[in-house]
Formats: structure tokens, sequence, C-alpha cells
């Protein structure tokens, strides 16, 4: 799954892949898919029972956990790393915060998670700190537009096209001051210091992150689910005055991976939480 922030007015998108593409062209490559697989049954031999078994497994509907977050799985989407589906208890825990540390080459980043407000996001993300997703990934992506100062993560690939093969509803904030840069009122401010998911649209949560280290002006589109700590914020400091590693078609990016990799070497959840 291409999880990409939008990017401010004015600057150029960020490259994605053929697949990223299809998938933007929405409905349109949805609607050409079903007719070339329609015409191509149509041409086919007719399946062996054995085969028609196999072929209705495959068809069968992605699972879904049966909680209030109802995460499902993306058979199109494979996870890029093998995960299992979260704990989706009846009462989502949804008080309190709870620390996490991304030790990574460049220094420690500490987060504090906010169960209360996206207490689904917190949940997802726990499990996939419990199960090692994130240890030994690398930070695949550094802005440093005036309007949008973020570093992604949780993409086991590295490419921007990874998850963990299940996705969950967004989590919004509704409370956000609008962004000083955008006198229209429609961008809201994104401070220093946030801790929010990537998608690739509405409801497609997966495991890929941003910190944002310098205020930034965003759609309120994505779930905010936390803080970095000061320590983290010195970490970042560190990757963003490091820059963007150029390329052959730009040579000065404001958007690309880092210059420095940076590898979450390890992600640690802290064993009391307040």
């Amino acid at each position: 799954m291409s999880s990409e922030l939008e990017t401010p007015s004015g600057a150029a998108a960020p490259r994605r892949s053929v697949r990223a593409l299809t998938r933007l062209a929405g409905v349109t490559a949805f609607a050409a898919t079903l007719i070339v697989g329609v015409s191509a049954a149509a041409v086919a031999a007719p399946v062996p029972a054995d085969d028609a078994v196999s072929a209705a497994a495959d068809a069968r509907p992605p699972r879904t956990t049966h909680g209030p977050c109802a995460y499902t799985e993306t058979p199109d989407e494979p996870a890029a790393r093998p995960v299992p589906l979260p704990p989706d208890p009846r009462r989502t825990p949804d008080r309190g915060s709870v620390r996490v540390t991304l030790s990574t080459n460049q220094g420690p980043i500490g987060l504090t998670l906010d169960r209360a407000a996206a207490p689904c996001t917190v949940q997802s993300f726990l499990h996939l700190v419990g199960k090692r997703f994130y240890d030994r990934t690398p930070c695949h992506r550094l802005t440093a537009y005036p309007t949008l100062s973020v570093l992604q993560c949780g993409d086991p690939s590295g490419t921007g096209e990874g998850g963990p093969g299940y996705r969950y509803r967004d989590e919004l904030p509704t409370d956000l001051p609008p962004a000083p840069s955008d006198p229209t009122g429609v961008r809201r401010l994104y401070a220093r210091g946030v801790l929010a998911m990537a998608n690739a649209g509405p409801d497609t949560n997966g495991s890929q992150f941003f910190l944002v280290y310098a205020d930034s002006a965003l759609r309120p589109n994505y779930t905010i689910f936390g803080t970095v700590d000061a320590a983290g914020l010195a970490t970042l400091d560190r990757i963003a005055a490091l820059g963007i590693a150029p390329t052959a078609e730009d040579p000065a990016p404001v958007d690309g991976a880092p210059a420095q990799p940076v590898t979450i070497r390890r992600a640690v959840r802290a064993h009391h939480h307040h």
C-alpha cells in the first residue's frame, strides 16, 4: 500500500511506482481489471472440480476481526513481513498512555502513545511492536518542504508500498488549529512532535507512520496517535540536518530517502504505562 502524505500545493508530488499509480486510478483501474477478468474467464477452458474449489477459497472475503476496530485483511496488499491480525477485544483500551522507544542507528526516538486519541491505532501499533514488525526496518522518506517536515517509517520493504497485510479505519483529529500558512483554513497544524499514521486514502491505515519535526500543514486526514519526546526530536533534527539523498533527476530534493540511512533497530514498549 503506497502510504503517501499529500504534498504542499505547487510542490512536485513524490514519484510513485506503476503499481501505486494503477491504484490511484481507482475505479477505472478496478473496472478494467473486472472487464479483463470476465473476458478471460469467458474464453478459458472449463475448470476441473478441484481447481474450482481452490478458486472459491481464493475468492473468500478478507478476514475481519470481530471487535470495534474491525482490522481487515488486505489480500491484494500482502504483508511486507508476516504478522497476524491484531487482537480486537469488545472493549478497546481507550485511557492512559503507553511509552515506546524506537532505537535507531541515528539515536533514540521516544514515543508516548495516546489511547484516548486513537484507541484502535494504538492497539495496532503496540501489536506490531510486540510482534517485532518494526525491528530492523528503514525510515524510507524524509520531507523538507516549508509546510511539510516529516520522517516516514514503518514499511519493512523500504519502498513506501509495504504494510502489515491488514487495514483499519481512521480515528481523525477534530480539534487541530488551522495551519497559519494556509489562508483557506483547509489545512490544519500538525505540530512539531506529532506522531501520526500515513495512509493511502480513507480508512487504509496499516503500519506506516510519520514523525513531525517542524510544524506542518496537512488536511486533517491523518490519525494522530501520540507524541515524540525531547530526545526523539533531537534525533529527528539530526536526521533532518543531514538532508535528503540527491538523485540524478533531482540533485537538491526536498522529498525522498534520507541522505544518511535511518534504521529502526528495535521498537520496545516500556513495561509500565501510565
